[in-house]
């Protein structure tokens, strides 16, 4: 065996600081179930889903995440921050060791546009090891709805995929279905964080690598402290899904080149019919003007 015991963090989230809540909630967690060794908060758990709250990393709010993995001694995934660089900003998650270094950083590859204005694109899916454990893999909230994430994070290596997410809206239970599925197509575990209040509706849940569920939340605070065993998914992929489909090594072995990513080459005339990437509006089916909204109302775009 090659355990690993992994511990989601469901909380509500306000759209201030919730760092002072976050470090509460690890200092429980860690009461309770001192054998954890990761702890795992849900997308934009440290401020919420604004981009007012926009961080310079390294900086304060980093340090103060490094210090409570370095308090507890754990790995800490604390949920990503918008991150401002350059004039730009990002959705950034940040991994923190046990002794309160930060390992890396990855960036949201698929903002939810339209909805995620104003949120740049990362260009690179990320893994990280745990010495003497295995390889982990970064994915946050809508990237998971691109399986060539997932698929990039397993090539190099991902055992485990941590995804944490924000989801508030009606599509949650589709997203649920979309971590089952990749957790089987990609025979690894997924743990589906997600938050409450302004940081989602809840209902996380973590999958092993045949797409069964350890664990489903409903809709109020949780821990979800979960030992896994690592090498459950290392027999799997050498002998398949339930000693049926070998799905990494029939994808390694393929044919067929999928010309559909080559830019230069491939016809996207089709997807380029579907029109721009917005937000739909109250155009009726007959194609008349949408109705304008009153000039003393504003939108508030959500994550």
């Amino acid at each position: 065996m090659t355990p690993f015991a992994i511990a989601g963090v469901q909380m509500h989230i306000s759209t201030q600081n919730n760092l002072r809540e976050m470090g509460q909630r690890l200092d429980m967690l860690m009461h309770l179930h001192p054998w954890v060794q990761m702890v795992v908060f849900s997308e934009l758990a440290p401020f919420g889903p604004s981009i007012e709250h926009a961080q310079v990393m390294p900086g304060n709010a980093e340090d103060q995440l490094r210090a409570m993995a370095k308090q507890h001694g754990v790995w800490l995934i604390p949920g990503s921050m918008f991150e401002l660089n350059d004039g730009l900003i990002y959705n950034t998650l940040p991994v923190i060791n046990p002794q309160g270094d930060i390992v890396t950083r990855y960036r949201k590859v698929f903002p939810f546009m339209p909805y995620e204005q104003g949120v740049s694109s990362g260009d690179e899916c990320l893994v990280f090891d745990v010495p003497e454990v295995g390889c982990f893999g970064l994915s946050i909230c809508y990237d998971m709805w691109f399986p060539e994430t997932t698929r990039t994070l397993v090539s190099k290596g991902a055992e485990v995929i941590l995804h944490p997410v924000l989801t508030n809206t009606i599509d949650r239970e589709v997203e649920l279905h979309i971590a089952h599925a990749s957790a089987a197509m990609f025979q690894a575990y997924v743990f589906d964080i997600n938050g409450l209040g302004a940081g989602g509706n809840g209902r996380s849940c973590v999958i092993d690598p045949s797409g069964r569920a350890l664990h489903q939340s409903q809709t109020q605070e949780e821990f979800i402290p979960i030992e896994i065993d690592l090498d459950q998914v290392r027999r799997q992929r050498e002998r398949g899904i339930l000693h049926l489909g070998q799905p990494l090594k029939s994808f390694r072995d393929r044919k067929a080149d999928f010309a559909v990513y080559n830019r230069e080459i491939w016809d996207d005339s089709y997807l380029q019919s579907l029109g721009p990437l917005c937000k739909p509006s109250r155009e009726d089916i007959n194609g008349q003007k949408e109705f304008a909204m009153p000039k003393n109302v504003t939108t508030l775009d959500t994550v």
